[in-house]
Order: C-alpha cells, then sequence, then structure tokens
C-alpha cells in the first residue's frame, strides 16, 4: 500500500533531481483537464463567511478523543459548496494527505470542496505513542469525529479511500453511512486476503525469479532496510504496479508523503513486506458485507495496480448502487500515471452530487 523503507531512496531522490521531479510533474497536470472542470467555479466557491478556518487558509487542528486520551488531527478545506463537500481519506496507513494534492489541479476548476485529513499518527497531525491507537475501529471512529467537527452530514458528505483510506471508508460506511451522500473506494479490494492471493498468484510470478528470491531472502531476514531490498523492487515492482514513471521521475508531493510516514504504525498495520500484508490488516475482509453500503457508490481501479482490477470490479457489481471506473493505463497511484482518466471519471461521479 505504500513503504516507508523508500524514503531514503526518495530522500536522495530530491537531493539530485527535485528540480527535475517538479518539472516532470507539471507535465501529468497540465494535459487533459476534464473537460467537466473547464468553466470554473461558481464565483461563492471561494467565500470565506461564518468559516471558523477563514483566517488560517483552510487549516484547523481537530480535537479527537481516543483510548490513549485526546489528540489533535490536521485538516484544511479547499473551496465553498454548500452542496458537495469531500473528505478525503488517504493511503498508507500512515502516508499522509500530501500525495493526494493532485486534487488541487482539478477539484477546484469542478465547484468540489474538498478536505485534506492527516489521520491520527501521520503527516502533520500528532503522533502519540500508544499501539492500542492502530485499529481500524478506532480510525471508524476518529474520522465521524472529524466529520462532525467539520459539519459534513448526508446533505453534502462525501467521503473519498485511497488504498487503505478505501479500506478505511469501507468500514466508515458499514457503520456510518446514515450520514453519507456518497462514497468512494479507490485502489482498493475489499478483502486483504484476497489482496494477498492476487499478488501470489499474479504479480509475483511475473517477477525475474532471482530478484524475487532476493528480496523474500531479506524479507526473511528482516533486513528490508538493506539498499539491495529497495533498489530491487523500485524497477521490479514500484514503477510497475505502484506509479508507472521512473522514480527520478515520482511526483514530489508522492515523495513527500513517503519521506513523512510513520513506518511504525505502517509496519505495526501493514507489515514489512512490500509484496504481501501481514499486520493488523492481514485478515481484514469485508467481502460478504459490501452489499449493506447503499449510498451510491464509485470503485476505482486500474489495470496495473497493486490491487486486482477484476475483483473490484466485481466489488462495484456487489454494492447496490456501485459503479466501476477502470484507469486503463494506471497503477496504484493512478491520480498521476493516468491522471485524466481518473480525474475525469472522479470529477464527473461527484458532479453528479452537486444538487
Amino acid at each position: 500500500m505504500s513503504r516507508p523503507a523508500v524514503r531514503a531512496a526518495a530522500s536522495l531522490h530530491q537531493k539530485t533531481g527535485s528540480a527535475l521531479a517538479a518539472l516532470l510533474l507539471l507535465v501529468p497536470l497540465l494535459a487533459g483537464a476534464p473537460a467537466a472542470a473547464a468553466a470554473g467555479p461558481a464565483p461563492d466557491y471561494y467565500s470565506r463567511a461564518g468559516r471558523p478556518d477563514a483566517w488560517s487558509g483552510g487549516a484547523r487542528m481537530v480535537e479527537v478523543a481516543t483510548p490513549a486520551g485526546r489528540f489533535h488531527v490536521w485538516t484544511r478545506r479547499v473551496g465553498n459548496n454548500p452542496r458537495l463537500k469531500v473528505l478525503l481519506l488517504h493511503g498508507g496507513p500512515a502516508m499522509g494527505h500530501d500525495y493526494l494534492e493532485a486534487m488541487d489541479s482539478f477539484l477546484p476548476a469542478a465547484g468540489i470542496e474538498y478536505f485534506y485529513y492527516d489521520q491520527l499518527g501521520a503527516g502533520l497531525s500528532d503522533r502519540p505513542d500508544d499501539d492500542r491507537l492502530w485499529q481500524t475501529a478506532r480510525f471508524v471512529e476518529e474520522v465521524e469525529q472529524v466529520r462532525t467537527a467539520l459539519g459534513l452530514d448526508a446533505s453534502n458528505f462525501c467521503l473519498f479511500g485511497h488504498s487503505w483510506g478505501g479500506l478505511l471508508a469501507i468500514e466508515y460506511a458499514l457503520k456510518y453511512q446514515a450520514n453519507l451522500k456518497c462514497l468512494v473506494i479507490s485502489n482498493m479490494m475489499d478483502s486483504v486476503p484476497a489482496y494477498n492471493r492476487y499478488a501470489a498468484t499474479v504479480l509475483m510470478p511475473a517477477m525475474d525469479p532471482k530478484q524475487l528470491a532476493l528480496v523474500k531472502a531479506l524479507e526473511a531476514a528482516r533486513k528490508t532496510d538493506d539498499p539491495r531490498y529497495m533498489g530491487t523492487l523500485i524497477p521490479m515492482h514500484y514503477e510497475r504496479h505502484f506509479l508507472r514513471r521512473p522514480f527520478a521521475a515520482w511526483p514530489e508531493p508522492v515523495l513527500r508523503s513517503m519521506n513523512r510516514v510513520n513506518a511504525h504504525v505502517y509496519t505495526l498495520m501493514q507489515g514489512p513486506s512490500e509484496l504481501a500484508a501481514s499486520g493488523v490488516l492481514e485478515r481484514w475482509d469485508r467481502s460478504a458485507d459490501l452489499h449493506r453500503i447503499a449510498v451510491p457508490t464509485l470503485v476505482i481501479g486500474a489495470t496495473h495496480d497493486t490491487m486486482d482490477p477484476n475483483w473490484m470490479a466485481g466489488m462495484a457489481r456487489r454494492l447496490p448502487k456501485g459503479e466501476f471506473l477502470l484507469a486503463p493505463n494506471g497503477s496504484h497511484m493512478a491520480m498521476y500515471d493516468d491522471q485524466d482518466a481518473y480525474m475525469t471519471g472522479l470529477v464527473r461521479f461527484l458532479k453528479t452530487f452537486d444538487r
């Protein structure tokens, strides 16, 4: 779902090639903006009236209660639309909001209000040292507290989740769908065991056997900090299934997320391996419960994803009001490597609820 060990490589890249990355980032951002966004937002999109965050550029810290006490999580609002407000759940776990900043090139032009949000333990939010906190059910309650604080409700609230954020969005919808207007599950299967099977039966057999053996040997020896580990995985896995660009050209917001990842929380929940999940989430499976989510839901998959696109298409069919969007040239970060297909489909779905 994301790899904390890539931070070292990302840091090296930032020192040697950040200017190139910034230049190359402009290419996908400027190419093929969705037609739905071309007209631009209404003037009241920029209204700050009555907003408690008006003086701080839309940013505010939200207090959340947890079994370990009260902490604060960082949020930032972009825009104003009383009919359509999207809360963005980032992946990881604990990767932070930064890589979702591609939304800035598309959602404002479509008049969509949205909120960046760093979950507890990630990004600019508090990072308490208490392992009781890193459980899915506790994160669901955190999202609900953030929703309440931001004033989102069923008349306007759309929840977007990418990767781990998609898993969290599913869990939230199963408990609190009465609060939702719509839901987006991006690049996430509804079963971690099925994700592990896909990796074992489809992704790994397509890899070079010697390179795969080296990766597995380093994992078995608990030496994932060995430079050979990421040195092998970046070209063999990351550049094919995570973000289909040469690593030297990866967008700065993605590298920033990786540099800020909370490796302890990530490893505890996802596990140390990038080829399978083995942590707290190892047995998570909601495939038998997906039919209970009755709100309109867009499932986004990508042909080259770490997640099985056929499985995600099946999820859309099992949802009572499900819809599937395929990014045919994309991978796990399809919002970058198949940006036109991803953003056009996302904006079209969201605008359906701008009423």
